[in-house]
């Protein structure tokens, strides 16, 4: 079946439109703020929704039926086009005149890894600093599943998109179709932006802070309007405990949340996966706080104002933040973690492959490809012992095809060999071990910040040109779960059939 090319320039079109529109929403940002650049934003909406219409004009004439192949096209383009024109913000404006590191803080801002290559934020315009967090958030529930929402408007079905978007192991449905499934999920995405954005202005934020921090914690993204990222309210602990708890609700599958408020809170509570994550934090914050309070100076470490609860408090914070951080791969920082004794170092390069729920905005392996990882390991020991006994692995009372677990070992696999892979081309540009072991996983795992060169406290500025596009295609093949940006350099994936 030869590919309909007319239907992948339409969908790449209206992807394009989407971006122009969050552009004018910048532009309107930046003439409230009279910051001085909303002209040049004006350019770059226009140049933008332009491109989108005519894409749109010379493939209205197309036919509608899209098949899973399209849909693996659509979503992996749609990625790289949208980072393409994302970028004209940045160029026209002169915020960031090279456009490899354009790209690279577009990229970045798509698929919620929140690496940037900014030397000074606070410096940058505002209507900027509002696209640049409007990226996570647009990158956060993912640009496809927005579009499906009114994909019946051009008579289009969806599901292809959906599942090529979202391709974890979970398969949950909110409601049967899958454009009401789309619109759920936006909706509740929307409502905790909105509430933290109310929530972090109460604790005392400004509107401006507030909302752009909303926008990249909803999303795990990490872009921050300070330059010591939320260090910069260490004395304030209200609003990092706020920034805490959306950390932790956007690495939970949000199909549980939409089950909490329908009052199922049971199915939240016995949820498998979400019983784990919980636990993963709470274990890993307390390890981290009790050696943060006796081994680690937090006053210096994390530029911290003097405590205001008492030094415990300030412990078990900073710990609880940067596990959850970590853990989601938001990427926010309220200290230099690389300063907390050597086993907090190699503690945290860990987290990086942890990842959040399946159905989160997280990035990672995923807290769920790791319990099946685990339940399938302890179950070789019991076939070694019954080799005749037919024993599967259950997730949530349930039996897990045979199918599910070997794509989950082969993803593990991949994704292994794609972070080796990623530290070796990182190291062909002269970096050290840390920062190439680091850079490779955190670029990966959506994370943000790295090791060594690239830790918490600094930025990717000093990253060479190509090693920046190398980190930019790791993050991309991180944001849609390596498959379905890999399975596009395989031959027969183009065989016509």
């Amino acid at each position: 079946m030869k590919l309909n090319y007319k239907i992948i320039f339409h969908f790449l079109g209206l992807l394009i439109l989407f971006n122009g529109g969050f552009m004018l929403l910048s532009t309107l940002v930046s003439f409230l703020y009279n910051d001085g650049v909303t002209n040049n934003l004006s350019i770059a909406a226009i140049i933008t929704l332009a491109l989108g219409s005519l894409a749109m004009l010379f493939t209205r004439k197309h036919n509608k039926e899209m098949n899973k192949r399209e849909g693996y096209i659509v979503v992996a383009f749609g990625w790289i086009i949208m980072a393409l024109t994302g970028s004209l913000p940045y160029v026209v404006t002169g915020s960031i005149p090279n456009f490899t590191n354009a790209f690279f803080e577009t990229m970045s801002g798509y698929t919620t890894t929140g690496a940037s290559i900014l030397n000074d934020i606070e410096a940058m315009p505002k209507g900027i600093l509002f696209w640049r967090s409007l990226t996570h958030w647009i990158g956060g529930m993912g640009i496809i599943v927005l579009a499906i929402a009114i994909l019946p408007l051009l008579g289009i079905g969806g599901m292809q998109m959906f599942a090529a978007e979202a391709p974890g192991p979970s398969a949950d449905k909110l409601h049967p179709r899958i454009t009401d499934t789309a619109k759920r999920l936006w909706l509740i995405y929307f409502g905790y932006t909105a509430a933290e954005t109310l929530l972090l202005n109460v604790a005392g934020m400004s509107f401006f802070d507030a909302i752009n921090h909303a926008l990249c914690t909803v999303s795990t993204g990490g872009f921050s309007t300070k330059n010591a990222s939320v260090a910069h309210w260490n004395g304030q602990p209200i609003i990092q405990y706020i920034i805490i708890l959306f950390m932790f609700l956007a690495g939970t599958n949000f199909v549980l949340s939409y089950f909490a408020f329908k009052g199922k809170v049971q199915k939240v509570l016995h949820d498998e996966e979400f019983k784990l994550y919980f636990r993963f934090v709470a274990i890993f914050t307390i390890i981290a706080a009790v050696l943060i309070y006796f081994r680690a100076d937090v006053s210096v470490s994390s530029i911290d104002h003097p405590m205001v609860w008492g030094e415990g408090e300030s412990a078990f914070r900073h710990a609880l933040f940067q596990v959850l951080a970590i853990v989601t791969t938001t990427g926010f920082v309220t200290a230099d973690y690389t300063l907390w004794t050597p086993f907090l170092v190699v503690f945290f390069f860990g987290l990086m492959f942890l990842g959040g729920s399946a159905g989160s905005t997280s990035g990672g392996v995923k807290v769920v490809r790791h319990l099946l990882l685990i339940k399938n390991g302890f179950l070789e020991f019991k076939r070694a012992l019954h080799p005749s006994a037919i024993l599967p692995v259950r997730y949530n009372m349930k039996a897990i095809s045979g199918d599910i677990v070997f794509n989950i070992l082969g993803f593990f696999i991949l994704y292994m060999l794609s972070f080796i892979i990623g530290a070796l081309v990182f190291s062909m540009f002269e970096l050290d071990f840390a920062s190439a072991i680091g850079l490779s996983a955190s670029s990966l795992g959506n994370v943000g910040p790295a090791l060594g060169d690239f830790g918490p406290v600094n930025n990717y500025a000093a990253l060479p040109p190509l090693a920046q596009w190398w980190a930019s295609f790791l993050m991309l093949i991180g944001r849609l779960e390596l498959f379905t940006v890999l399975v596009l350099f395989t031959p027969f994936f183009w065989r016509n059939r």
